[in-house]
């Protein structure tokens, strides 16, 4: 399925019932009595926050949403039936805004919580209340932004063909591509990654397309999903420091760390594991050796192709979760 985190679409809560005129006399009654029952109000357009969806796929094939109107009424005070709500499911994590304002209406980030972002139109009043009949009102018409920011515990981050996809596959049951060419990562892929002994801390990992220099700027694939790395609780980033893709390690870290600090001051204040990965080549440890020199020695050294030090960084991911 393909993974589509944006989508603009146009709801209209339904119309309200009209209200009825009617009277009743019999044999017993000198005056006819007013007995026009009221409108059913028209159904609401809501929003509901759903874990096993994961795209917003559908509202890209279908952008109009109409509420089911009120039922009219009828004599003998009968009112008529209540419009259906249109409920409509999105993943965790979605952004609701309006579309004409610019406004906020919700950020549904836990499974379950609902919204009704337009409102059905009150049914017309019978003639048993004031002995006139009232117009029914019209259900509310908006144009909705929608805007997926996935959310995870863990994202990973670096340039691409680091081994990402490689150490998502190693530490969860997630078969990510692996290939040896750029951007074989097109969209983040969700991976769980569990305790055996303890399923309190399981925690949620995202792997994220590649960055490369100038993407706070549009470029590359990474830039569109950066907008996800600010939902996560810790960024691991990735380097290769076997420099095996010809690139400098050191240099590879400064713009890494350049982009996402342009991109968001909300990355910028974000907990950093540095994980330097393919230490199974003969480069990585003469590398790893000036690196620690000069950047920093908080650095955890992994293989995720041969799995080696993938315990201690997720004994430190779970630590500082």
């Amino acid at each position: 399925m393909a993974f589509v985190d944006q989508a603009r679409i146009q709801v209209a809560a339904g119309n309200g019932g009209k209200g009825c005129e009617s009277h009743y006399q019999d044999k017993y009654t000198r005056y006819p009595i007013p007995d026009g029952g009221d409108g059913g109000r028209g159904g609401n357009i809501v929003f509901v926050a759903d874990r096993n969806l994961q795209t917003l796929l559908d509202y890209r094939f279908k952008q109009h949403y109409v509420a089911p109107r009120g039922g009219h009424a009828s004599s003998n005070n009968k009112t008529g039936k209540r419009g259906e709500d249109c409920i409509l499911r999105v993943p965790v994590g979605t952004i609701l805004w309006d579309y004409d304002t610019e406004l906020l209406i919700r950020d549904l980030k836990v499974d379950g919580d609902t919204v009704i972002v337009a409102k059905g139109g009150e049914g017309g009043h019978g003639n048993n209340r004031n002995r006139t009949v009232t117009p029914p009102g019209e259900g509310e018409v908006r144009t909705i932004r929608l805007e997926l920011k996935i959310i995870a515990d863990v994202g990973l981050v670096g340039f691409p063909n680091v081994g990402k996809s490689t150490l998502i596959s190693a530490v969860s049951k997630v078969r990510s591509e692996i290939a040896n060419y750029p951007f074989t990562t097109k969209a983040p892929i969700l991976g769980i990654v569990k305790d055996e002994d303890d399923p309190d801390k399981d925690f949620v990992m995202a792997d994220l397309p590649g960055l490369i220099e100038g993407a706070h700027e549009g470029k590359g694939l990474g830039y569109q999903f950066l907008k996800h790395a600010e939902r996560t609780k810790i960024l691991v980033h990735v380097i290769d420091m076997s420099g095996s893709e010809g690139r400098d390690p050191i240099g590879d870290y400064y713009k890494i760390c350049e982009e996402l600090d342009l991109y968001s001051e909300e990355l910028l204040q974000k907990h950093r594991i540095v994980v330097a990965n393919k230490m199974d080549l003969p480069e990585s440890k003469a590398n790893l050796t000036r690196f620690k020199r000069k950047v920093t020695k908080d650095v955890i050294p992994i293989s995720a192709k041969e799995k080696e030090g993938l315990d201690k960084l997720l004994a430190t991911i779970r630590l500082l979760l």
